[in-house]
């Protein structure tokens, strides 16, 4: 089923929405959600909670792409949820990357929603601006949060070949952004 059929279920309030989300993007969420909680059992609940919040949210949103809209949301909900079940401690691969970008983007504790709409809208312009490669391993590191390891592997690179490259990325995210008027 198209995409846009599935959306036109979810305006019609037809039950049947859910079950095509999970037919098509079932998996796709499932693979987010297990990438930040590394468990079966949070992340099947993640992912639950995606299609509640999806029912939600549309209407009266209605995405143009509904694949990266539902990973929008599993990932915040699984986010959400790692940040409950890790309260005040440092674990694994999300940690390590949450910090490394808070090196560079602000926080957004603001609660402008409209700052964090042109954060969004400043970050989408940086990596489409970025080669394909160093796109790839921006968003695989900081998006599906894998590790230098995995990335390095999958890129047929040294581990520290990946590092600098995100390193440098971040510094070049960072200047972006105060350019764009944001700072850390």
């Amino acid at each position: 089923m198209e995409d846009k059929q599935i959306v036109e279920l979810y305006f019609a309030r037809a039950e049947s929405a859910v079950a095509e989300t999970e037919k098509k993007y079932g998996r796709y969420c499932r693979y987010i959600a297990y990438r930040i909680l590394e468990n079966d059992e949070d992340a099947e609940e993640s992912v639950n909670d995606t299609y509640l919040k999806a029912w939600n949210t549309m209407p009266p949103h209605r995405p143009q792409a509904l694949k990266p809209y539902l990973g929008m949301l599993c990932r915040q909900i699984s986010l959400d949820r790692y940040e409950m079940n890790h309260a005040g401690k440092r674990f694994g691969q999300v940690s390590l990357a949450l910090e490394e970008l808070a090196e560079c983007i602000p926080d957004g504790k603001n609660g402008d929603p409209g700052e964090g709409l042109a954060l969004r809208d400043a970050l989408n312009r940086f990596l489409y601006s970025l080669p394909e490669k160093t796109r790839k391993i921006f968003l695989r590191r900081y998006w599906y949060t894998s590790s230098i390891a995995e990335i390095a592997s999958d890129f047929g690179m040294k581990e520290s070949n990946v590092t600098v490259l995100l390193l440098r990325t971040r510094r070049k995210l960072k200047a972006f952004l105060q350019k764009e008027g944001f700072f850390v």
